[in-house]
């Protein structure tokens, strides 16, 4: 991490108090006009000694529907660090605004297997706070480590995109370039995704971010309906390529339309193999198999 040392937090902040101080800070800057300016925070912040607990695993492995196991998935981690890149999203200083915000991408790379029993260190902050087409994006990034150690095992990417909100001095960048056309494969799994499927996430992740839990929580945020979680969604495509639980790996996905709930999702998993039969990588994409348009695209590939 550049920059000033993190904010030591005592506990692990509270998702349901963010959000509502986050809705708070929402209605004060429509009021008052308050403006956070347009540099990120100097610092981030650190939790240290975090446990995962067996009964919040448990649920996440069943709802992902990745297979009883001590060692911590790579999207389950994503959402134990959650909690502290929020809390950074949440500071004062932070110029975006949290609520609605749209999920873009997330990189991660895991340097080895974690296990529910080790207690870890997280740190998170902001950078490369950028124009987007569409408003200003940002990455949030997070590192976890055993705890009192400094070898990274896990760091996470998450690159958020503030629709709508376009801050001065941050130019907006040129039209890009059409998108290569998508013609969907035949699909390797397909999922029915239930109206409550933001809901039952956020119960095992805490992200219980408006947009995801009910037609008209997403509508008070310009959605027309509630939509899935892009890290349900990415889990659970990690999940069914089921190739990388204890090992070093990479593990990109990028977001390209939201999931509108309900919803049936089609998704392709192509895989390589060495000569001995080996998994080596994946690629995967997902897709509408009513209108043919992609939800997202992934790889996992080992380090």
């Amino acid at each position: 991490m550049t920059g000033a040392q993190p904010v030591i937090l005592g506990d692990m902040p509270s998702l349901s108090k963010l959000y509502v101080n986050a809705a708070a800070t929402a209605a004060r800057r429509r009021v008052l006009g308050a403006d956070a300016g347009i540099t990120l925070p100097p610092c981030g912040h650190e939790v240290r000694g975090v446990r995962a607990q067996v009964a919040n695993l448990t649920a996440y492995q069943h709802l992902v529907g990745e297979t009883a196991s001590d060692v911590l998935p790579a999207g389950f981690i994503h959402a134990l660090a959650f909690p502290v890149s929020m809390s950074v999203m949440n500071r004062d200083d932070f110029p975006l605004p949290l609520l609605g915000m749209v999920h873009l991408s997330n990189k991660v790379e895991q340097h080895g297997a974690i296990l529910f029993t080790e207690p870890l260190d997280i740190t998170s902050w902001a950078e490369n706070l950028g124009g987007h087409r569409a408003g200003t994006q940002v990455d949030i990034v997070a590192e976890v480590r055993r705890a009192g150690e400094s070898a990274v095992l896990w760091k996470g990417t998450s690159t958020y995109l503030a629709k709508g909100v376009f801050l001065p001095g941050i130019d907006k960048p040129s039209a890009p370039a059409a998108p290569a056309s998508f013609s969907a494969p035949d699909p390797t799994a397909l999922w029915q995704l239930g109206v409550d499927t933001g809901r039952a996430y956020a119960a095992v992740s805490g992200d219980f971010n408006p947009i995801h839990l009910s037609v008209l929580s997403a509508k008070a945020l310009g959605l027309r309906r509630s939509i899935a979680h892009g890290m349900y969604l990415a889990s659970r495509a990690l999940a069914d390529v089921g190739a990388v639980k204890g090992d070093s790996f990479r593990w990109d996905v990028a977001f390209e339309a939201p999931v509108f709930l309900p919803a049936r999702v089609a998704l392709d998993i192509s895989s390589v193999h060495s000569s001995s039969g080996a998994w080596l990588c994946s690629d995967y994409s997902a897709w509408n198999p009513r209108s043919g348009r992609r939800h997202f695209t992934g790889s996992v590939s080992l380090l």
